[in-house]
């Protein structure tokens, strides 16, 4: 029995289910796990009735309740994405990420207790306020990341910050099994281990240098960037650092503290925002929410008798080509990646509806389905799933970089919520066919990647500048032409 539905049976009890129906709730507990969908198009978990008298409004909450419960994560991503940069600015880097270990530690405990009071509140109060530490911190750390690593390994660095996410998720479905913590008796407990990495983070950030740009280039302590540098390289000479960033620091004295507003303004800005803003919507609109949700039920309509382990067996691939990922991104380099992930996600689509479309007709197909699952999200952690979040941090100097991440933190999270919101509708509409309407935006993306996205593989700041102000000039000049040929055709009229 899967814990969401485990929840969604205690709401029921928690919100006043009858005595008499006490009887069918044990029976619904138990035969959940036998009652499978022969379908692989499901819906979102809502409350079934379970006995005749039940009233409709009572239905109607607990779904309410539920879709509160799954939908307060994000928005609360949302709200907080904006003030990530800000919070570092204010606070520094290390110090920021300590105060948003607060606000995970306090969702934990309002989710690990949720069990001795109104459960509902209490799970909705705490996925909203964790949802928070979530935004600010989808901010902050690939933020000091991009600003402590060496050049060389500024994409191998970044990469593990996607590989520690889908690691935690890959532990959060394997301690979510029945026999373990996915079970009425102990539900609460796996929605408050979320304290035990706050808690792990927090004491090792004690250990951890502040970032040297944010030293020298906010605060102008040339002395404890010197020694953070140090620290952080191993060896005594960080000149070379110190004349990047004190070029780098040149020019945030001239273009000061820059607003998002500014970001869409600017000339110089426009391109890259642009760029960072549709790395995160490839991300987000490219399916991988669609197929983690797809997973279970199609490997049920394949046959495996406990399709939730080969779910987990996405997890595990999941995690394993991401790290895969953090030895490739140096060498091959992130544009190379991005647009091999992107490209093989759109094949894997392809195949993948082509399997569902023909499920009925040909029982192997649903192993063709099962195939690309496996195959899209490993060309998924290739490339799409970490490459956005580090390469923002790469395209903007230390000037614009807190509202640039804090504006591609927002979208990616918007986009969340918006596949989350929309995603059962869409695939309601268009059934089997949904995953061709993924394949197609997939290769818009990619198409967009090809042409805008520059690599920034070993490329300081200002070369990585540069690149986007050759493709800028490079798609303004046959445009340019464009006009003057007209104009030279209209004088000689």
């Amino acid at each position: 029995m899967t814990e969401d539905k485990v929840i969604i049976t205690h709401y029921r009890h928690v919100l006043g289910v009858p005595l008499d129906d006490r009887k069918a709730i044990n029976s619904y507990a138990i035969n959940s796990t036998e009652e499978r969908p022969t379908s692989p198009f499901l819906r979102v978990p809502t409350p079934t009735p379970w006995a005749e008298e039940e009233p409709v409004a009572s239905a109607s909450l607990i779904t309410m309740f539920w879709s509160l419960s799954v939908s307060s994560f994000p928005v609360g991503g949302m709200i907080a994405s904006f003030f990530g940069g800000l919070l570092g600015d204010q606070l520094g880097r290390i110090k920021a990420m300590l105060v948003a270990n607060i606000l995970s530690l306090v969702g934990a405990l309002l989710m690990g207790f949720s069990k001795l009071g109104p459960s509902h509140i209490l799970i909705i109060s705490g996925r909203g306020i964790s949802g928070l530490y979530c935004g600010l911190i989808s901010g902050l750390v690939p933020m000091y990341i991009g600003e402590i690593a060496p050049t060389t390994l500024r994409g191998a660095i970044g990469a593990l910050h996607q590989l520690a996410i889908v690691t935690g998720i890959l532990i959060s479905q394997i301690l979510g099994l029945d026999f373990i913590l996915g079970n009425h008796e102990l539900w609460h407990i796996l929605l408050g281990l979320s304290a035990v990495p706050a808690v792990l983070q927090s004491l090792l950030l004690f250990f951890c240098p502040e970032s040297p740009r944010y030293l020298y280039i906010k605060l102008d302590e040339e002395a404890k960037a010197k020694k953070s540098l140090k620290r952080l390289r191993g060896c005594d000479d960080v000149t070379k650092d110190i004349t990047e960033m004190r070029k780098e620091r040149e020019e945030a004295s001239s273009e000061k503290k820059v607003s998002i507003i500014q970001l869409f303004t600017n000339s110089s800005y426009q391109q890259p925002i642009l760029v960072a803003l549709m790395l995160h919507m490839a991300q987000q609109f490219s399916g991988i929410n669609g197929i983690f949700y797809y997973s279970t039920s199609i490997f049920q309509t394949a046959g495996i008798s406990q399709p939730v382990y080969a779910t987990i067996g996405v997890g595990v691939v999941n995690t394993v080509f991401t790290a895969l990922s953090v030895f490739l991104v140096e060498k091959a380099g992130r544009r190379s990646l991005f647009l091999i992930g992107m490209s093989g996600m759109f094949v894997c689509a392809i195949f993948m509806s082509v399997g569902l479309v023909l499920l009925n007709k040909l029982a192997w197909m649903s192993y063709m389905s099962m195939t690309a699952i496996f195959l899209f999200v490993s060309f998924f952690e290739i490339g799409p799933g970490p490459i956005p979040w580090f390469m923002v941090a790469e395209f903007f100097s230390q000037g614009p970089r807190p509202a640039a991440l804090a504006i591609a933190a927002f979208s990616n999270w918007t986009c969340n919520f918006i596949i989350a919101l929309c995603f059962q509708y869409i695939a309601d509409f268009c059934g089997p066919y949904v995953f061709f309407l993924f394949a197609g935006i997939v290769l818009a993306f990619t198409l967009f990647t090809f042409f805008k996205v520059p690599e920034t593989k070993g490329k300081s700041f200002e070369e990585i500048a540069a690149e986007f102000q050759k493709k800028s000039a490079s798609a303004k000049a046959p445009k340019a032409a464009v006009e003057m040929e007209f104009l030279g055709a209209t004088e000689t009229v």
